[in-house]
């Protein structure tokens, strides 16, 4: 009898289950064979049959050249080892050819600014001679380029616009005028660079007889300080940052004849607040801008003679909310059509254009967003997109032709993204779904896979040790009827007849979904070791949130916060209502504008959660910057109630449960300011709360040690208090 009893307990999945090891923050932190890979470096090159890699050796760079059919290395096309100038080892961390390929541009000793934003040492290595030169000055440059004619590179360097001959090594002063924190040219403001996702600010024609360059003149752009510390003194940083409802920088584009050395500004109208997009034509003297009103709710595009700046308007976008930026805009080579997406049949599609803004045809069509425009094939005809489908939680890509014949190429279900040669014949392939790594494969223009360049099978199996679970897809009903999206992770062994506290993640705001079905990183695997400690974990994406097309985005118009927590709301109601939910024990967690999300949910949720966790959260969209914030609510003065009633800080009294609030004391892009004014509001209300503040850390609290020390954090809260 022992013996059966012995062979039916091996036999059991609890038993077999047990075997498992269950996660820890070491295990996601530390362990290499968790690292999940994707593919990095990889270039297309001209030729679109071949791309450029790299490899490490000897702490140097290699940069090899690969075929795209078989991935056979074809021969090195720099060796890092071997990079000297006046005796001294250059080591760089990125390079870019020229268009030719003759000439490598190299960056070195990389240092960050801003979220996009870097100044560097720029090197040009020339293959033909194996010569490298330095850019001039002793100074790091902003946006090294290499003119499409092979013989020029111009940069940035303290607000100016520079160019250098590559021949005879002369630098030549496109502009003089620069000085920090007044005049930038050629480069970006911070919140350009934030909420347009620009930096370089110029761009050349088509051949090299000119370049179109932005100038910002933030001279009454009210300043933000930003303290370091360290030192026995801590360091103040003074930046621009334009706050909701408060003067921007006055914008201009100029464009400079390398010729004649006359710089032409472009009339672009002083009616428009922005100018987020410069983008050549076909015609090298003729330049298009894209100009929108300080609302965001009108967009044109307009083109620019390079002669005397007159501009014209061809195409205008119009919202009864708001309209999007985006880098989708592609002049034909035939000189007489472009390539434009825009959402106004309610979902974001590709439209076809004449020169002269005649709208030739709708490339794409139905219920469902375009999320990224890859390109499109002038020789096959095909248009390459990513699309949010079969639903709005998955990503696919797709190629459609003229005719609208769509074909698939990439896996059905799951998020794919793409990477295209520059003939589109190939495109690298990187998939994955919930609890699933990511898979890199190549495959060609019709989505055959051609070969695998990352399985991540050492994670899988690593994965496989552990007690990980399986997301379940769910859905809740909100109050007037819409299905949110979501997700669930129960614990590994999970029992219908107990109940389990239940932890929300979110974030629920614009641009971003939690709920995608795709490998969400170390997130993910602490989501996982939370199940293992008892705990259920969901995520609902609410409205205002992407791939639902634009009613379901612009939900939360001028009213951002309102509608995002009623939904949050109901899908709390919809997870109460399961027989294994503990309702005396839910939290929730979110990062950003999930950190916003959950000081309104502990504030104006009526005690539903018992504890929450906020992370750099805005506390009040009236200390957030003027391009984001007003895109969405419009400007303060002529909507308050938007900004004031879906404020924390206006609700601190309200405050049930146990928060943590935490916060990067240097975070450029929510600044620490949110969490002090709302901690004052606390205290003023007598509420008793928790606060941690990272010193000298940003928005992201980046590195290692900072991260794993922030989870462990996390994680020792929610035990405690959940």
């Amino acid at each position: 009898m022992k013996k059966i009893l012995l062979l039916i307990l091996l036999l059991s999945p609890l038993y077999l289950s047990a075997q498992k090891k269950n996660l820890t923050l070491e295990d996601i932190w530390t362990k290499p064979d968790l690292a999940v890979k994707q593919v990095p470096g990889f270039r297309s090159m001209a030729d679109g049959t071949h791309y450029t890699n790299t490899i490490t050796a000897d702490g140097s760079i290699i940069i090899i050249r690969c075929e795209f059919s078989t991935g056979n290395t074809v021969d090195t096309i720099l060796d890092g080892r071997k990079l000297v100038l006046n005796e001294k080892k250059i080591n760089f961390s990125d390079y870019s050819f020229s268009n030719d390929e003759s000439y490598i541009l190299l960056t070195s000793e990389s240092e960050p600014i801003f979220r996009h934003s870097t100044k560097a040492f720029y090197y040009i290595y020339n293959r033909k001679s194996a010569r490298l030169i330095q850019l001039p000055g002793s100074e790091k440059v902003m946006y090294a380029t290499i003119s499409p004619d092979n013989k020029k590179v111009a940069y940035v360097r303290n607000n100016n616009l520079y160019i250098t001959e590559l021949a005879t090594g002369t630098e030549t002063s496109v502009t003089t005028d620069g000085k920090k924190n007044e005049i930038i040219n050629g480069a970006t403001d911070w919140v350009y660079e934030e909420e347009f996702s620009m930096s370089t600010g110029f761009q050349w024609n088509k051949n090299s007889t000119s370049i179109a360059y932005f100038k910002f003149d933030e001279s009454n752009v009210k300043e933000f300080n930003l303290t370091t510390y360290g030192t026995l003194y801590p360091q103040e940083e003074k930046y621009k940052y334009p706050k909701a409802g408060e003067e921007n920088s006055k914008v201009s584009v100029y464009i400079y004849h390398l010729d004649s050395k006359k710089n032409i500004k472009a009339e672009t109208g002083n009616e428009w607040e922005y100018l987020p997009r410069i983008t050549w034509t076909q015609n090298p003297e003729i330049v298009s801008i894209q100009r929108c009103n300080r609302l965001q709710n009108t967009l044109e595009l307009v083109l620019c003679s390079t002669s005397d700046g007159k501009c014209k308007s061809i195409i205008r976008e119009e919202s009864k909310s708001y309209i999007d930026v985006k880098d989708d805009l592609k002049f034909l080579s035939n000189g007489k059509q472009l390539i434009w997406t825009s959402r106004r049949s309610g979902y974001n599609h590709i439209y076809l254009y004449n020169i002269n803004g005649t709208l030739e045809k709708q490339i794409t069509s139905g219920n469902f967003d375009i999320i990224s425009y890859y390109g499109y094939d002038e020789k096959s005809k095909y248009f390459y997109y990513q699309s949010a489908e079969p639903t709005p939680m998955e990503r696919r890509i797709n190629k459609t032709n003229i005719n609208n014949k769509t074909i698939i190429i990439s896996p059905v279900h799951g998020t794919s993204k793409a990477t295209f040669s520059n003939s589109f014949n190939y495109f690298v392939n990187t998939w994955s779904s919930y609890g699933n790594p990511y898979t890199c494969t190549v495959r060609n223009s019709d989505g055959k896979e051609m070969r695998v360049l990352e399985n991540n099978n050492k994670a899988r199996k690593a994965l496989s040790e552990f007690n990980i679970s399986s997301i379940e897809s769910i859905q809740a009903k909100t109050r007037d009827g819409v299905l949110l999206n979501g997700w669930m992770i129960k614990p590994p062994d999970f029992n219908p007849a107990k109940k389990y506290p239940v932890l929300f993640h979110l974030y629920g705001g614009i641009g971003k979904q939690t709920v995608l079905n795709m490998w969400q990183s170390t997130d993910y695997l602490w989501h996982e070791m939370m199940a293992e400690k008892g705990y259920i974990i969901v995520s609902f994406d609410n409205r205002g949130t992407p791939g639902r097309g634009m009613d379901f985005a612009s939900a939360n118009y001028k009213n951002m916060g309102h509608i995002e927590v009623l939904d949050q709301l109901d899908a709390v109601e919809y997870i109460k209502s399961q027989p294994f939910t503990d309702t005396s024990r839910l939290g929730v967690w979110g990062w950003s504008f999930g950190g916003y999300m959950t000081s309104l949910l502990m504030t104006k949720g009526n005690g539903v959660f018992k504890c929450g966790i906020a992370v750099a959260p805005v506390t009040n969209w009236r200390f957030y910057d003027s391009i984001y914030t007003e895109r969405f609510l419009q400007l303060p003065k002529d909507n308050a109630s938007g900004y004031d009633e879906n404020s924390p800080i206006n609700f601190a009294k309200d405050l049930q449960g146990k928060l943590l609030v935490v916060h990067g004391s240097t975070d450029d892009n929510v600044h620490m300011q949110n969490t002090m004014e709302f901690t004052t509001a606390l205290v003023k209300a007598g509420k008793a709360f928790d606060m941690f503040i990272y010193p000298n850390k940003s928005h992201s609290i980046s590195g290692a040690t900072y991260r794993r020390h922030l989870y462990d954090k996390m994680t020792n809260y929610i035990l405690e208090n959940l």
